[in-house]
């Protein structure tokens, strides 16, 4: 862009400028307006058009058909690892200097179309103005993160100790290969364009499987991989079911790595299947959560209120981060639920295109029935405070929901609904806001409100998550971003203990080689 770029993270999510609502609005007319178009897999560096074709709805209203995109079949993704094998020589051969320089140029592109992909995300999936400008610019960060660490790095080739003068000893970190990403919908650019970027820039060639809710906003990253000047085979995009296309990548023995975010049933699916090759191969697996907040009776309420609805609600509570959890001190819950109930009334629900709406419709059909399905389960038990309704309009729109007095035996004490609804439960000692707090099989994120260093020092030291937030009003559980807050879990949440946008994540992609040469 000629003028000066406007830029959106998750820790704001706030924008005074009238530009960058005037420039948004006009991409969501140019997105309508393409409405309907038929997209292509991408092969070997070529459009294909499969036999069957699905037709992607945008959840906001269900006669938008934003598209038409490929049913992949066993066959594309034979092709597809075929072509990225075949290309997987040069382009690890290739100087890394050239192949960040590359990369840096699909992150400037990605910049560069900012909002056409923002609004089409939008549309895509439900998310409003911001969070959709956000996700795109994480995308691009992302990638200009790991590259910054290959270059920082000497992309990881070190010399080590010597025994003589005639001994010289090293260590490099080499790719491992082809490399699946198989990605989700609630971040269909940060995590489809964050991982593929990794593996690229790291030296593996990729096939990218997105989400069937959200093949656009991949197609998008498609382009702008390939007009960076990413060559034939290196990237490779592929639309269809997980039946087929995704089980077909996990159990294809040519394919050396993959990336998956998604859920933890699906999840430990991928890790168990892809262990049965010939010998191990690596799969970053990042599977949900189930993230509590706890607020202590010397806590600024105002800040956990704030924290807690953001994070409770924002993206209609589909973020793997989300906080679905609130244990309060006894003393101070009235206090807070009168915040967030105060707060939580003032959510506008409906389009999200339209600025005056924060909360979309929640993906697809199966999210709208799962949440009918878990209110009249939590009606049962516990007390609706606030909404637990669905809401009026031709697409997937339900009310943000508050549920109290819930059992702490109840199942959704546990299981991740992935929806906009947060249970809220009492403690007299922080121990026992504790104990539950870290009684799940998830350990992903968590928050923290409480004005005392000490409290604060011995809930960094107990909790079980590996992403955590003291006091963040901008979102408790929420809001991770390249260089700022790393991202990645503990327990069921993530397999290898490593997060994304840190110090150890594109290494990932790499395996070491320790070389030995004497004179």
């Amino acid at each position: 862009m000629s003028e000066e770029r406007i830029k959106v993270t998750y820790s704001t999510l706030s924008s005074p400028n009238p530009r960058l609502h005037q420039l948004y609005d006009e991409a969501v007319e140019r997105a309508k307006a393409n409405f309907g178009k038929t997209y292509p897999l991408f092969i070997n560096g070529e459009e294909r058009f499969a036999e069957k074709t699905f037709a992607k709805q945008s959840p906001i209203n269900l006669d938008w058909v934003m598209g038409y995109f490929q049913y992949g079949t066993e066959q594309d993704v034979n092709d597809a690892v075929a072509a990225a094998r075949a290309a997987f020589p040069q382009w690890s051969g290739m100087p890394w200097q050239e192949r960040v320089a590359i990369m840096r140029k699909a992150a400037d592109l990605i910049s560069d179309r900012l909002f056409d992909m923002g609004a089409n995300m939008s549309l895509e999936i439900g998310k409003n103005r911001l969070e959709a400008l956000g996700d795109v610019e994480e995308t691009a960060d992302l990638i200009r993160y790991n590259c910054d660490a290959i270059e920082k790095n000497n992309n990881f080739n070190f010399e080590l100790l010597a025994e003589s003068d005639k001994h010289h000893n090293r260590s490099v970190l080499k790719p491992y290969g082809v490399w699946a990403v198989i990605s989700p919908f609630n971040f269909p650019g940060a995590l489809a364009g964050g991982p593929a970027g990794a593996a690229l820039v790291a030296g593996n060639t990729v096939v990218l499987k997105p989400a069937t809710d959200t093949p656009l906003t991949s197609w998008f990253l498609t382009e702008c991989f390939r007009d960076a000047g990413v060559p034939a085979g290196v990237f490779n995009y592929i639309t269809g079911s997980g039946r087929v296309v995704g089980e077909k990548l996990i159990n294809h023995p040519d394919v050396a790595g993959i990336t998956f975010t998604g859920s933890y049933d699906v999840g430990m699916h991928i890790l168990q299947t892809f262990a049965q090759g010939k010998y191990p191969r690596p799969v970053i697996a990042e599977m949900g959560g189930k993230n509590p907040t706890i607020v202590s009776n010397k806590a600024d309420l105002d800040k956990a209120a704030m924290g807690v609805m953001r994070s409770a609600f924002g993206l209609q509570g589909q973020k793997c981060s989300a906080c679905s959890r609130v244990y309060v001190h006894r003393d101070v819950k009235d206090q807070f639920m009168s915040k967030l109930l105060a707060l939580t009334e003032e959510i506008q629900v409906g389009d999200p295109t339209q600025k005056e709406n924060w909360m979309g419709p929640v993906a697809n059909k199966g999210a709208f029935e799962d949440y009918q399905k878990f209110v009249a389960d939590l009606k049962k038990e516990g007390k609706i405070v606030y909404g637990g309704e669905t809401l009026d309009g031709n697409g997937y729109f339900v009310a943000p929901t508050i549920v109290d007095e819930l059992p702490h035996d109840h199942y959704l004490w546990k299981h991740e609904m992935f929806l906009p609804i947060v249970t809220i439960d009492s403690f007299t000692e922080l121990n026992e806001a504790m104990a539950k707090a870290n009684d799940v099989e998830y350990g992903l994120t968590a928050g923290f409100f409480s004005e005392d260093d000490a409290e604060v020092q011995w809930w960094l030291d107990n909790i079980e998550a590996g992403v955590l937030y003291v006091n963040r009003a901008s979102g408790a559980t929420t809001g991770a971003w390249p260089g700022y807050q790393s991202f990645g879990g503990w327990k069921g949440s993530g397999s290898t203990g490593k997060a994304a946008g840190s110090f150890y994540y594109v290494q990932q992609y790499m395996h070491e080689q320790s070389q030995t040469v004497i004179e």
